[in-house]
């Protein structure tokens, strides 16, 4: 009856950590949508930055085509970075910086990246306690006869760890 009770709260975890996978991905989803008004958007101003844009487009085609939690967050992490970009550039575009649509976009943006962060937090702490769960006694017994695996946590890269240098 215990090992019933165990196995039942195990599936329970798994289907948790899952579900917050899934989350992980409706919000990046939402930024895949976004992006390609945004990069149009911002093509009217600054057509010259012609990489930065082919590097948001190539970021955001990594994103969606990721497979599993680190190759997902190393692409994610790239896109974020090449986004940054995108929005110092606009900097120098002052058309840019008050046109409604590039307003609106950025805004839209910024709330994704603010709910993809809560779900990647959401997804580590799920993680967490599932991974507690099937290495710790008794759990961790009913866990390696029922092929219950460790979980990967979604990582920053060290290099993004690094509190960034400004200069004036």
């Amino acid at each position: 009856m215990l090992f019933v009770i165990i196995y039942n709260d195990l599936i329970k975890q798994r289907n948790r950590v899952e579900n917050a996978w899934a989350q992980i991905e409706v919000q990046l989803k939402r930024r895949y949508d976004l992006i390609p008004n945004l990069v149009e958007t911002v093509k009217g101003y600054a057509g010259h930055e012609k990489t930065l844009l082919e590097n948001v487009t190539k970021a955001r085609a990594a994103v969606m085509s990721a497979n599993g939690v680190n190759e997902t967050a190393e692409a994610s992490n790239y896109l974020s970075s090449t986004l940054r970009s995108l929005f110092a550039v606009a900097e120098n575009y002052p058309d840019l910086k008050a046109n409604q649509n590039f307003l609106q976009l950025q805004k839209d943006l910024m709330d994704t990246e603010n709910k993809i962060a809560y779900a990647r937090q959401f997804y580590n702490d799920t993680v967490m306690k599932y991974n507690i769960s099937i290495q710790t006694i008794p759990k961790n017994i009913v866990a390696s006869l029922s092929g219950f695996g460790k979980k990967d946590l979604f990582e920053t890269p060290q290099a993004e760890r690094e509190t960034p240098k400004v200069e004036f």
